[in-house]
């Protein structure tokens, strides 16, 4: 198979979250052809993961895993010396092919893994969550995102809070007359910036993102709801966090904990550089797909943005990384 044709075919079909029929079809189409055996495990009404063996081997001891889903909007590739870009070049169109280039590779040594390709990581890991429902009695997962092809020690979790804050309508001109839910949102917002985040040997500081503030009715009106959307970073259980949240909004407003994704710790394997990743992938959601392995290549810091690329020399490295991890965990070095 030609790596870098594979990733710009996937890359040049539009797969934003909601939308991974065509580049499934596709998928399983190139690794029928490739004489794997594919199901197509439904998700939802036309959305499915890909799940592809060899005949020989229904229920590989070692699986290979990102996604198919990709953030808006789409971006065609192009190609460069170098490097290939466009939307999903490395989160996660890239990996895919290096995941099915080192399937490749290790199928001519006579070892053979899993392929499962999910939809929806990007929002909600839809699809891993319909396929831990059904394991196939995999040992190990190598998951894969935009790391540098260096293994992750650990993946930091999210904790999504909504804090709500009621007041009273009035006109602007009496103040007295109502309660500024607006006000009394700032007011917890600072409370709980003031909060002191954990932070893990390992895994670093527990950060805190403000993403969007809503509230109001018109400048001349004493507004009487307001939400502040909030995400954090977890590198540990998230019970201590959410208690001292709870108490820093106390008279303010009120707290909602709509999601929350666990801080995770890899396996790693020795001699391959690690790092830390601070964003969330789709294994804490697989967990019935045997212990987990992060690693890919591209940098996260280029994915979700209009310039997103991957390095082709990572590509390339990126194969025999997925096959010589996949032969030390099956000894077979």
């Amino acid at each position: 198979m030609d790596l870098f044709a594979l990733t710009r075919k996937l890359v040049d079909i539009e797969s934003i979250t909601g939308n991974e029929t065509a580049v499934g079809e596709a998928l399983a189409q190139e690794l029928q052809r490739l004489g794997y055996n594919v199901e197509r495990m439904p998700v939802e009404q036309h959305r499915f993961n890909v799940w592809a063996t060899h005949a020989t081997e229904p229920n590989p001891a070692v699986v290979l895993s990102t996604h198919m889903d990709v953030v808006p909007p789409f971006i065609p590739s192009s190609e460069a010396e170098d490097r290939i870009y466009g939307r999903g070049s490395c989160d996660a169109k890239g990996i895919i092919a290096a995941q099915i280039g080192a399937a490749e590779k290790l199928k001519a040594d006579g070892i053979h893994v899993g392929l499962l390709f999910l939809v929806g990581e990007e929002r909600d890991s839809q699809g891993a969550q319909v396929a831990n429902l059904q394991p196939r009695g995999a040992r190990y997962l190598i998951n894969g995102e935009p790391t540098e092809n260096k293994l992750a020690l650990a993946s930091k979790g999210t904790l999504r809070v909504e804090v709500v804050a009621k007041g009273k309508m009035a006109h602007s001109a009496y103040p007295e007359l109502g309660e500024s839910a607006i006000e009394k949102l700032l007011d917890a917002l600072e409370r709980v910036r003031k909060i002191t985040l954990p932070v893990s040997s390992k895994a670093g500081p527990c950060t805190m993102n403000i993403g969007l503030i809503e509230g109001g009715r018109a400048p001349n009106v004493i507004s009487d709801h307001a939400v502040g959307h909030l995400l954090f970073r977890l590198v540990g259980p998230s019970d201590d966090l959410r208690r001292q949240i709870t108490d820093a909004l106390k008279g303010k407003a009120e707290p909602h904990f709509p999601l929350e994704i666990p801080y995770m710790e890899m396996a790693t394997v020795p001699g391959i550089e690690t790092m830390i990743a601070a964003f969330t992938t789709d294994i804490p959601a697989l967990t019935n797909w045997g212990k987990p392995v992060l690693i890919g290549p591209g940098s996260i810091h280029v994915a979700h943005t209009e310039g997103e690329y991957i390095e082709k020399k990572q590509l390339l490295d990126a194969v025999d990384l997925y096959a010589s991890i996949t032969r030390h965990l099956l000894g077979k070095t």
